[in-house]
């Protein structure tokens, strides 16, 4: 699967007019460099908004857009930048780009880092002008070491050309930008578990409040945004509040367009940027091709590893925050994972709380004792020696674990599919218990080191 992959040549074809992050690709997936972006109009938003509009009216047009954080949140991005404190008294203040892509099963700011890093830093200048933040940190998936090569050498292009640095574009306004690698922990995806990590100490999410725009980096105002959301600024002021929210399908509640996948045994696996509100079956069918040959659709996660499974029936959902939501899940990242008819849920469960467990900062007791604890009982169902009580005990464990019961939203993401596993597979999950003859005393069960 290549990462410029967008579907049939019938189906799409990108226009500024219709797709405001991927027009200016190019087709041999090679990086935009600064001379080719901007003779594809690059950086016009940048000097539009320096030179034509005040800062408070930035904010006020990415408010009036609608649009919403691309990271899995879904919060209102202008809500959150008009946080950011107005005394002007306080001149230390940071923009955060959290490029720490580490959800299983989503790829697309990895996408528009290696091969658009321009429109990236486009859009923090333009968030930098907005928010009066003079430094701004780009805090990339240490596994990204193509997006860190072409980010720096972005940043230099930008520099040299004067859009980054002292007096940019004759404005008196200054803004430094830097390229700041992880360590390579899924917690860091978390705002504060982030800014804790760019400060040399160890990636535990923070209490909440003072939320990160009165105390973050360095205890200074600081806006954490995701690598798309910011990518998303320069088309708005560009273009327009009307023109962004007439991209979006009817019925959405969403403004815009957003980069959706689809990845497992389909025949066109890839990334599109298309329209909130087009549905699941068209995103599947049309742009993924349906399944490869000789294999059924199972089930299909919708956004990533941290949201819920869903059947085949419901792929004529809207791809929308309310549309999955409607049909029990979450939008998460919008890149969705088929899974085929081959699988077994449990086996499949059990790699995914592997994963979550081990990521889990090990703050709360929910999640650092919850998590081990259902890959263990995943683990004995799996191999066909699981107990009575197992899969209610599971069920258990997806409330005591679930939103509002842990410190940060890592262990709810971490149970939501096993919940819904268990909801539509239980009869996989009832295979794996033994006999009550062969049942093992809870005491004399092994405790798996590790899990």
């Amino acid at each position: 699967m290549t990462l410029t992959s967008f579907g049939p040549a019938n189906l799409i074809k990108r226009s500024a007019e219709t797709h405001p992050l991927t027009w200016r690709l190019r087709d041999d997936g090679e990086a935009v460099w600064l001379d080719e972006y901007q003779a594809k109009n690059g950086y016009a938003a940048a000097r539009k908004a320096f030179a034509d509009m005040a800062q408070d009216d930035i904010v006020q047009t990415v408010k009036d857009s609608g649009l919403k954080g691309r990271g899995g949140a879904g919060f209102p991005t202008g809500v959150k930048w008009g946080l950011m404190p107005k005394d002007e008294s306080i001149n230390i203040r940071y923009l955060l780009c959290n490029a720490d892509e580490m959800e299983p099963n989503t790829w697309k700011d990895r996408m528009l880092m290696e091969q658009l890093p321009h429109l990236l830093i486009e859009g923090m200048l333009i968030s930098a002008r907005a928010l009066k933040t003079y430094r701004g940190y780009i805090f990339l998936r240490g596994e990204y070491t193509t997006a860190a090569k072409h980010l720096n050498r972005a940043v230099e292009e930008a520099k040299a050309a004067g859009l980054l640095g002292k007096n940019i574009l004759g404005s008196g306004f200054d803004f430094e930008l830097f390229v700041h690698t992880g360590a390579g922990r899924y917690i860091c995806g978390e705002e504060t578990a982030l800014i804790n990590s760019l400060e040399g100490r160890r990636a535990n999410p923070r209490s909440k409040p003072p939320f990160p725009a009165a105390v973050g980096v360095w205890g200074k105002p600081t806006c954490v945004n995701n690598v798309e959301t910011l990518c998303n600024v320069p088309a708005i002021i560009a273009d327009g509040v009307d023109w962004y929210k007439s991209l979006a399908r009817e019925g959405s509640e969403d403004m815009g367009t957003k980069l959706m996948g689809f990845s497992g045994k389909v025949k066109n696996p890839g990334l599109w940027e298309l329209p909130f509100g087009v549905t699941g079956r068209e995103l599947f069918e049309d742009y993924a091709g349906g399944m490869r040959d000789g294999y059924k659709l199972k089930c299909w996660q919708p956004g990533g590893a941290g949201t819920g499974f869903l059947l085949p029936e419901h792929l004529d959902a809207q791809m929308y925050a309310g549309g999955i939501a409607k049909v029990g899940t979450r939008m998460g990242t919008g890149l969705a994972m088929a899974v085929d008819d081959s699988v077994n849920m449990v086996s499949l469960l059990r790699n995914m709380e592997q994963f979550f467990a081990r990521e889990s900062c090990g703050f709360c007791t929910p999640c650092r004792d919850g998590l081990p604890w259902s890959v263990k009982l995943l683990m004995a169902i799996e191999n066909g020696e699981g107990q009575p009580g197992d899969i209610e005990t599971l069920l258990g464990l997806v409330g005591f674990l679930g939103p509002g019961k842990t410190f940060c939203a890592h262990a709810p993401g971490a149970v939501e599919p096993l919940g819904s596993a268990i909801k539509y597979f239980r009869p996989e999950f009832e295979a794996g218990i033994a006999p009550v003859s062969a049942a093992v005393p809870p005491l004399a069960r092994p405790i798996v080191v590790g899990a």
